[in-house]
Order: structure tokens, then C-alpha cells, then sequence
């Protein structure tokens, strides 16, 4: 079985020597690049032929820091590399290349009455993406992350080795993989295994919160909802301060027509000037959301598009935050300092003046993630974006991740731009333990930021 090419491809643009760059989602940093797509599963390790200083397998670039660059080494597109290669309809497992997209995945599934077991915000995302940034969604508390459905993968190594990696075959790179960044080697093809739905309906719940203390009792009624997550206003203070909408849904049990999802047709039209997000304007818009939902609570039959995907119906947002970029900061404190520690980082933010409108607030869940690397721990997390301010961004930044440390929080490498090689060392302190397992053909602008490895090239 074989699939269209992607519907969106890896973010390009001419730099300026003329040559193709690959861009991350935040487009900061800009980082000039060999590219050297991949098609077919014996490309790797062939295109590393005359490549010195490492390479590194990517997407769609949708990761926000550089954690998919690497600065003056070569870059491995896989969306090339998207075929269907087996699904059992029993038991919902589906074996692909891992250069298919989520997208792509559900244009598949769906119609034949399977989901997604866990999906990030967007699903312009590739199978190898999802993998080695072992990533979460909205019912991480129920169902883990990305990683806790895969059930198999082929591993090929720069030397050329292949490796069977499962639970159970070659289990430690298996988990070194999982969250591993794509620095173990390339994947080849994944197998998941997917969950049974049969509607495209959530049943959807949207409940106005006032506080951390509410947005908490929240979740800890909602325990029984397969999916939660919240919107929080980070510009607002005083009896405002941590005002948000707190979203819930499961899929509904009433039948319903599985079809495919219409492509997206708006486009976020020019690079937004660099003042158009500002405190005003971002406090404006975040008054206005909160006060969309007229009442306190309500329900609804939500389409999954809207529910789990709400800004994939516009391509190129992230244009928005005009030319320079934006930042994302996304922590996860555990428990015993989560209260404290999302309220003393929601006030930094708010003093700042950088306010952020995309400010998504969720309690992780106990369910152990399988990825030596893996982000999520129990507690609370909280994801901000920023558009770049040089002479403010980066202080607060700094500023916010030593809070996260000092209440035993950590970072997200797949969305990070601005972590030290100390805060690294603190929040992963089995980095060391991590590096037995990297490929030494592949590298990543961000590993080499965060070890403070020099790179060769």
C-alpha cells in the first residue's frame, strides 16, 4: 500500500547563498544545511558517503529549537520514505515507513474505524518524528505518550547493522531510541498499533476556570476523560490572574460517517511585523477568548479536526510571529511543586510584558513513559510560545528554566532554542548513560549546544 506525498513539506527557503535551508518550526536558528533526501529504506547509510561531521534524519522540521538542525552537517529528509507497508484491521496494528505523516496516518485509519493513540497538536508530524521525540497529547494521564503503542521497530545504524528493537528484542536501544532525539540511528519503518473509533465526533466539554487551584479540582474530576487539556491567560493579573478555558472530550459512542479530512486552504498570508504581538494586543485577544465561551460551561459535538488539531486549519501560522521567530517553553514539574512552581512561572511571564496567547496548561499522567529521554513525569506542564525578542526573550527564558530546575521540573528538548549544557545535565541527569547508545554518525545542533560538544565539520 502506498500513500500520496505528504501534504506539507519540510519548511524551506532559499538562503542566502541560494541554496535550500531547512528550517525548524520557530524558525530561531536559522542554520545552513547539506540536504540529502531520503526515498527508499536502503538509502541510509549510503547518503552519508563523503559526509564528514555527522548527518541527522528529519521530518517535517515541526520540532520549534534545533533539535532538528545541524549547523553546516547534512540533513536527512525521510518524508520520502512514506509508504504503508502492513495493517491488521483486528487488531488496529499498522506497520509503516516512518517518513508518513500523522496526517497521512489518519487519512488511512479513519475511514476504516481507527484513531490515533496518542497525538500532539498538530499532525503535520512524521512517524519517525513522533518516535524520537516520544510525543504526548491531550490523554497523556490515560494512555502515556507516542512511545507506549510501538510496538516494533528496524533500526539501521551508520555502520550499516540493522537491529530488530521491541519490549523484548534489544530493549535498551529500543528505549534509547524512544525520546532519543533520531541520535541512535535511522528508522527504517515502526509498527503501532492504533485505537477503534467509530465516529469523527468528541464529545466536548469547555469549562471556564479561575486559578490554579480550579484548573487542578478540574482535573482531578476529570480523571475519567480520555482526553483534558487547558487554555490559560498568561498577560491578565489580579483576581484574573491564571483565568482559562479547561477543554474535555472522548470520543463519541453515537456512529457516525468515518471519512477523510478536507485539506486545509487557508495560509497565514505575509510574516507579521514584529510589533503586532505585544502585551496589548495579546491581553486584548486573550480577554476576548475567554469571554467567546458566554457561559461558564459548555457541551458540545466537536469534529476531531477543531478538538485535537485547531491550528493545523491554517497554514504557515507560525508567520505570525513575524520574521525573527518565535520561542516555545514547555516544562513539567512534578507534583510536590507543581502548584507553586506553574504560579511563580505564570507571574514571571505576566511581569515580563512577553506575553504569550498559545499558553496550553495539563497534568501529566503516572503512566511510565518507555524513552530512556522521554519529557513527561507526573505533575503539571505548561507550554508558552514567544515571538523573539533578543533583549527580553532570551533573560526570561533563562530566568524560567531555573525556576523549573530549582522546583525539580525539566525541558523539552523538541521544543527548546535557549537551554545550557548545566540545565541539560540537571534535568536529564542519564544523558551520560544515553550517549552509550548514540550513533557517532549522527549529531544534532541541539546535542551539541546542551553536551558542549564542538562540532568537526
Amino acid at each position: 500500500m502506498e500513500t500520496a506525498p505528504p501534504t506539507i513539506e519540510p519548511t524551506q527557503k532559499p538562503a542566502i547563498n541560494g541554496s535550500p535551508r531547512f528550517e525548524s518550526w520557530g524558525r530561531y536558528p536559522t542554520y545552513d544545511a547539506a540536504l540529502r533526501p531520503m526515498h527508499w529504506q536502503g538509502d541510509f547509510p549510503a547518503l552519508l558517503n563523503g559526509v564528514y561531521g555527522g548527518a541527522l534524519a528529519v521530518g517535517l522540521g515541526r520540532s520549534y529549537g534545533d533539535v532538528c538542525l545541524l549547523k553546516g552537517g547534512t540533513l536527512l529528509p525521510t518524508t520520502g520514505m512514506n509508504r504503508l507497508l502492513d495493517f491488521d484491521a483486528e487488531t488496529g496494528l499498522l506497520t509503516a515507513e516512518t517518513g508518513i505523516t500523522l496526517a497521512q496516518i489518519l487519512d488511512f485509519a479513519v475511514p476504516r474505524g481507527y484513531f490515533l493513540p496518542v497525538t500532539p497538536g498538530t499532525k503535520y508530524v512524521t512517524l519517525g518524528g513522533a518516535i524520537a521525540n516520544d510525543i504526548h497529547g491531550k490523554n497523556h494521564h490515560v494512555a502515556g505518550t507516542f512511545g507506549n503503542h510501538v510496538t516494533q521497530f528496524e533500526l539501521v545504524r551508520s555502520d550499516g547493522t540493522t537491529r530488530l528493537c521491541s519490549p523484548t528484542e534489544n530493549p535498551d536501544i529500543f528505549a534509547a531510541t524512544i525520546g532519543g532525539m533520531g541520535l541512535t540511528g535511522v528508522m527504517r519503518w515502526a509498527q503501532v498499533r492504533l485505537k477503534p473509533i467509530v465516529s469523527r465526533l468528541v464529545d466536548y466539554q469547555g469549562i471556564q476556570f479561575h486559578g490554579i487551584d480550579e484548573f487542578l479540582a478540574l482535573t482531578a474530576e476529570s480523571q475519567h476523560v480520555e482526553y483534558t487539556v487547558s487554555w490559560v491567560d498568561v498577560a491578565s493579573t489580579g483576581k484574573n490572574f491564571a483565568r482559562g478555558i479547561f477543554m474535555k472530550g472522548d470520543h463519541s459512542n453515537v456512529p457516525a460517517p468515518l471519512t477523510k479530512s478536507a485539506k486545509p486552504k487557508l495560509v497565514f498570508p505575509v510574516e507579521a511585523p514584529g510589533f503586532a504581538l505585544n502585551s496589548f494586543t495579546v491581553g486584548a485577544f486573550n480577554t476576548l477568548f475567554f469571554h467567546k465561551q458566554m457561559k461558564k460551561s459548555v457541551t458540545a459535538l466537536q469534529d476531531y479536526e477543531p478538538f485535537f488539531y485547531p491550528l493545523d486549519a491554517v497554514l504557515k501560522w507560525n508567520r505570525m510571529y513575524g520574521k525573527r521567530g518565535l520561542l516555545q517553553f514547555q516544562y513539567a514539574i512534578p507534583w510536590d511543586h507543581a502548584r507553586e512552581g506553574t504560579e511563580a512561572v505564570l507571574r514571571a511571564v505576566a511581569k515580563s510584558g512577553l506575553a504569550s496567547f498559545l499558553a496550553v496548561l495539563k497534568a501529566f499522567g503516572d503512566v511510565p513513559s518507555p524513552g530512556m529521554m522521554s519529557f513527561p513525569k507526573p505533575g503539571i506542564t505548561l507550554a508558552l510560545d514567544f515571538p523573539i525578542k533578543p533583549d527580553k526573550s532570551f533573560p526570561l527564558f533563562q530566568r524560567l528554566a531555573d525556576m523549573v530546575q530549582e522546583f525539580g521540573g525539566r525541558l523539552y528538548p523538541a521544543k527548546d532554542a535557549a537551554m545550557t549544557p548545566a540545565q541539560f545535565r540537571a534535568f536529564y541527569p542519564q544523558w551520560e548513560k544515553f550517549a552509550r547508545y548514540k550513533d557517532p554518525g549522527l549529531t544534532s545542533s541541539f546535542w551539541e549546544r546542551v553536551t558542549g560538544q564542538e562540532p568537526t565539520r
